[in-house]
């Protein structure tokens, strides 16, 4: 099947993650050809969800539309509903999932290096962004391997994912660790099960936890490669540095 595909069973992608409630969907995006049959289509089929993105599928007659973090084919005229992985048997290209993947790259541009915790070795290989919730087991054992990952040439850039919202204790503890006089030093309390004061100061968990939602983050950690590619939730050090190199080699790939 597709190496992506492959990739994501060998290393065991979406599995060592803890699990978020489904959220709301974003904001509509920009037309398409048969905008109107293909909104009335959506908002038969799922009242209340609203569209991020309408655009050309890669097949005639249909529309791709991104919404609530996945990828649909509506026909232009309206009338089917494609639910699914599109492959291109010719390339074993996953097309559904290359959709993801610009649309995550697009939306991880919109976080700045400045609202990230950064935990990286001074020559990174490789550099993943890792949304991250403080209350999250597997976030935790993650952390307590933050040195390994780093030692392997992995970069680290934690964004804010508390998967209970807002108003919660897991949001309340990621403003915290955002306003610490040492936010590094505070992540690592905090994934450690130390308290850390609480502290008021503009932060950008808000924005960060509406990015997780618009690109599909369903459980924490969710680790997004720079390319876009989502490798699953919780892996090993050595799992992570083989899949991010088979990743590499793909894209080298001719």
């Amino acid at each position: 099947m597709l190496r992506r595909l492959l990739l994501a069973f060998a290393f065991g992608t979406g599995l060592a993650a803890c699990a978020q409630p489904t959220p709301p969907a974003p904001a509509a995006a920009a037309p398409a050809p048969g905008e109107a049959a293909v909104r009335a289509t959506i908002a038969a089929a799922l009242p209340g969800q609203s569209i991020r993105q309408l655009r050309p599928a890669p097949i005639a007659g249909f529309t791709e539309v991104v919404i609530a973090g996945r990828v649909l084919y509506v026909s232009n005229d309206g009338r089917y509903v494609f639910d699914g992985a599109l492959i291109d048997f010719q390339t074993r290209r996953n097309l559904t999932e290359v959709a993801m993947d610009r649309l995550r790259v697009e939306g991880l541009r919109t976080i700045p290096t400045a609202e990230r915790i950064v935990f990286a070795p001074r020559n990174p290989k490789h550099t993943v962004t890792v949304f991250t919730d403080i209350s999250c087991g597997y976030c935790r054992l993650f952390h307590q391997k933050i040195a390994e990952y780093n030692a392997l040439g992995i970069a680290v850039e934690y964004l804010f994912f508390p998967r209970a919202g807002e108003g919660s204790e897991a949001w309340a503890q990621a403003e915290a660790v955002w306003c610490a006089r040492d936010p590094r030093q505070a992540m690592t309390d905090a994934k450690a099960g130390k308290p850390v004061p609480v502290r008021e100061c503009e932060n950008p968990v808000a924005r960060e936890f509406a990015l997780g939602r618009e690109v599909g983050v369903s459980g924490t950690p969710a680790i997004y490669t720079a390319a876009g590619v989502h490798i699953g939730g919780y892996l090993e050090p050595a799992r992570m540095l083989q899949a991010l190199e088979a990743l590499q080699r793909q894209a080298a790939a001719p």
